[in-house]
């Protein structure tokens, strides 16, 4: 940073990233105004002399004797490595030679990328080192020995997803197939890892590139060296360019801006621009008021809050909400269907191996291109849409704690491959990075708690529930509706398993652990002490009005209303009849918009009052007229911090 921010009591720094776009420069040594493509054309050149050097440096030590002491932290004379990966390049004589005249930090930039992707592969090398060390004997089933076998060999592997071991079986399994070997490590799985064009400017110093910010807080001025021609020959053939920034409005104005990383995508200069900032600090216990989220399919995500009484009581406030995005994740299987097709013919004309087949593949590979794109993007905007709902939803209720089921070891199966496919597809990961991303700018802590027995057990005494198929089918078997045998609590599955995340984080917290690599809390295990206490307790119900009756609440009639009004249709001048008496509210809407229903009351996009207006906004439709939400309906505490009410935009 280069200031120091000052921090209030019970803040800490928080460092993010926003995206900017370069849309031009300014050429300091002849004035000129580089446009959009020129600037895009010198960058590259810049981009494509890193990455050379860092993919160079990424092959020569792609080994495990190199990764292992770039890891271990210490150079051959037993001092501690620095922290900054260039550096320990430099400590360990890691070194390149570009091959024409750049700037040494040039250089830097190229070591920085190659060793944070060294540093990287640690992590992976050691996961296949453990999985090969004890190898099953039948690795499409591990016996519950080999499991502890294996989660021992692993560093951390007594947390480490199931899932995540089982790819890595299946990934080795491969090789073995096709090689009738085992590999020897990860570096003979794994083909060196393709280098990103992207300038790590955060490895220069003033004599590459500054940053400042304007007066006003809402533009940053960019200053850096790039070079005038592919092949630089003398020093003379690099010049400083200035580049406006428009900062996003997501950075703060009292946010400190650092040096961002460059890139191109789609011909267009783009800047992640990191920077820091004083938020709340989130706290691993003491939570008196936390928010339980439980992972659905249709049901995205269902949530609500949960108090902690002194006592050691805890109550639900209110009934919950939901996020529905069943829309979204078929479009989604529908994308994931096209890009299996295109895969396909690609392999067939790669198979096939025919000159004339080439133009034809090209287009395949540009459409291949185009669907991933969707799919990312279409991802992208559904975990950010949801993560951001589920934020609100727990400043609405005044809440300190998220709590999140672990389900990163869920593999689907058993179900038909449609569901399954959408089961396994689902971004839950993406939408927990920014949940955690989000309710740090709130000082709300998001705690990870295991997934044990949340939809199986009843939220109000634990007992085993029944599911049926719905409310009015009590005797058919199903799994969406839970009856509870002995309190006779009973409601959608979905519902009595956020209470039962939420009871179990309030109950647990003490049992909070963080992780120091990372800064993320999760409860490792379920105590059964704290478990029975983990309860949620039926609150009466009362009333702010007298609805006490002093009468028949309606006049005594033998005779039933008719549903249509027994008068004529009045006549219209054109002659044709005209509509009853009897009917719905005049509307400038002819049907509801697609996706939606008449009983949603809220949207996740907020309705713009000028310019364009997408469709489905105005009745609820929501985000991409498939994802839906319900408005937080929280009940006012009895004690504890007072729950504010909120609503969805």
């Amino acid at each position: 940073m280069s200031r120091k921010l000052p921090l209030a009591e019970g803040e800490t720094y928080r460092t993010a990233c926003a995206r900017a776009l370069i849309r031009s420069g300014v050429d300091e040594k002849t004035g000129e105004i580089i446009p959009a493509a020129a600037l895009a054309e010198r960058i590259g050149w810049c981009l494509d002399l890193a990455s050379g050097m860092a993919g160079r440096l990424i092959a020569e030590h792609w080994n495990t004797e190199d990764v292992d002491s770039l890891a271990s932290g210490e150079d051959a004379a037993g001092r501690k490595l620095p922290s900054n990966a260039w550096m320990a390049l430099r400590r360990l004589g890691w070194t390149v030679a570009a091959p024409v005249k750049v700037n040494d930090r040039i250089v830097r930039m190229a070591q920085e990328t190659a060793g944070r992707a060294l540093r990287l592969v640690k992590w992976r090398a050691d996961l296949v080192a453990g999985v090969l060390a004890v190898w099953p004997a039948d690795p499409d089933k591990r016996t519950a020995a080999e499991w502890d076998a294996v989660r021992a060999a692993i560093p951390g592997g007594e947390s480490l997803p199931s899932s995540v071991i089982r790819s890595r079986t299946r990934q080795i399994t491969a090789f073995a197939r096709k090689n009738g070997r085992l590999p020897a490590d990860v570096f003979e799985l794994e083909a060196t890892p393709r280098v990103p064009r992207m300038l790590l400017l955060a490895a220069c110093d003033g004599q590459q590139a500054t940053i400042e910010r304007s007066d006003d807080g809402q533009r940053a001025l960019l200053r850096l060296q790039l070079p005038v021609r592919p092949d630089p020959q003398a020093y003379r053939d690099w010049t400083w360019v200035s580049c406006p920034v428009t900062l996003p409005p997501t950075v703060p104005g009292c946010a400190v801006i650092h040096l961002p990383n460059l890139r191109i995508t789609s011909g267009k200069v783009r800047a992640d621009l990191a920077y820091t900032h004083p938020v709340p600090k989130a706290q691993r216990t003491g939570h008196a008021v936390a928010l339980g989220v439980d992972w659905g399919l249709n049901t995205l995500l269902s949530a609500g809050a949960a108090q902690l009484h002194e006592d050691g009581r805890i109550t639900a406030l209110g009934t919950g909400a939901q996020f529905r995005a069943g829309g979204v994740l078929a479009k989604q299987y529908r994308l994931r269907r096209d890009s299996e097709r295109l895969h396909a013919k690609a392999d067939q004309y790669a198979r096939l191996a025919s000159p004339a087949l080439d133009s034809k593949a090209a287009i395949l590979a540009e459409e291949i291109r185009r669907v991933s794109a969707r799919r990312s993007n279409l991802n992208d905007a559904l975990a950010w849409s949801a993560a951001r709902w589920t934020v609100d939803q727990a400043v609405a209720a005044g809440a300190t704690a998220i709590y999140l089921e672990d389900l990163r070891s869920m593999e689907a199966g058993g179900m038909s491959r449609t569901m399954n496919t959408r089961l396994s597809q689902t971004v839950r990961g993406q939408i927990t990075d920014r949940i955690r991303h989000l309710a740090a700018e709130a000082g709300i802590a998001v705690v990870i708690v295991p997934p044990r027995d949340t939809s199986k057990h009843c939220p109000m005494c634990l007992t085993p529930l029944r599911h049926r198929k719905a409310p009015d089918r009590p005797t058919t078997a199903g799994w969406k509706w839970a009856i509870c045998p002995g309190c006779a609590w009973q409601g959608d599955r979905d519902q009595g398993a956020w209470r039962r995340i939420a009871a179990r984080g309030l109950a647990h917290q003490t049992k909070t652990v963080t992780d120091r690599a990372t800064g993320t809390m999760a409860i490792r295990s379920v105590v059964e002490a704290m478990e029975t206490k983990a309860v949620i307790v039926a609150t009466e119900k009362t009333s702010r009005t007298d609805r006490s009756k002093t009468g028949p609440t309606r006049p005594r009639t033998n005779r039933l209303t008719p549903r249509r009004r027994e008068v004529p249709s009045p006549a219209r001048p054109s002659g044709r009849a005209g509509q009853r008496p009897e009917g719905h509210a005049p509307t400038d809407r002819t049907r509801l918009p697609r996706a939606a229903h008449r009983h949603q009351s809220a949207a996740t996009i907020s309705t713009p009052t000028t310019g364009h207006r997408p469709r489905g906004a105005a009745r609820g439709a929501g985000f991409h007229l498939h994802a839906h939400a319900s408005p937080p309906r929280w009940a006012e505490p009895t004690s504890g911090p007072t729950v504010h009410m909120g609503s969805l935009s």
